[in-house]
């Protein structure tokens, strides 16, 4: 058969094994992105939450405090006997105040509450971060097996080497969303 020239097909199972490993880098890299997803939603809620509760014990602790300012007022005109009551009262309310100020035996108070709230915030931040990492990894390697497949298609080794290339910046970010997902920011 002379007008057959030999085709060498172990290039193309290069490009196929390159192909596979991108393809199981973007399976790796789309797991990370979800997990950081639902981590973000996760802390989101719970900081919506511990904010609320904040919110909450800022509007009891407000109500207490008028009661026992509006309680000064009625002191003033009460006979003798009723001033002792209202002064027992007054400081109950005022305790009470305080208490929800600052609780950490229960981590309820407000200083304990903004303190959970913004530690879940941070949670939430770095997770999003790293989310787009992940996401922005998982293009990379997308548009590597493209790459990488077109070469087999049309015989251009270089777009190949194309696809390597971006195979290696999806493993770059992947890492960075996987090590530190907040040192670069897009």
């Amino acid at each position: 058969m002379a007008g057959h020239a030999h085709v060498d097909h172990g290039g193309d199972k290069r490009i196929a094994l390159l192909i596979a490993i991108l393809a199981l880098f973007l399976a790796v890299v789309e797991t990370g992105a979800k997990s950081a997803q639902t981590e973000a939603l996760a802390r989101n809620i719970e900081a919506a939450n511990l904010w609320s509760f904040f919110q909450a014990r800022t509007i009891r602790q407000t109500t207490v405090r008028t009661a026992a300012e509006e309680a000064e007022l009625a002191k003033a005109a009460a006979a003798p006997e009723l001033k002792t009551a209202i002064e027992v009262q007054q400081k109950r309310w005022r305790d009470t105040a305080a208490r929800w100020e600052s609780e950490p035996e229960t981590g309820e108070g407000r200083k304990e509450l903004m303190e959970r709230a913004r530690k879940a915030e941070a949670v939430r931040d770095r997770s999003m971060a790293a989310y787009h990492l992940f996401e922005y990894g998982a293009a990379a390697f997308q548009v590597a097996i493209v790459v990488a497949s077109a070469s087999i298609v049309t015989g251009v080794p270089m777009l190949a080497l194309g696809g390597l290339v971006l195979g290696a910046l999806g493993t770059v970010l992947g890492l960075f969303g996987w090590l530190a997902p907040t040192a670069i920011h897009f």
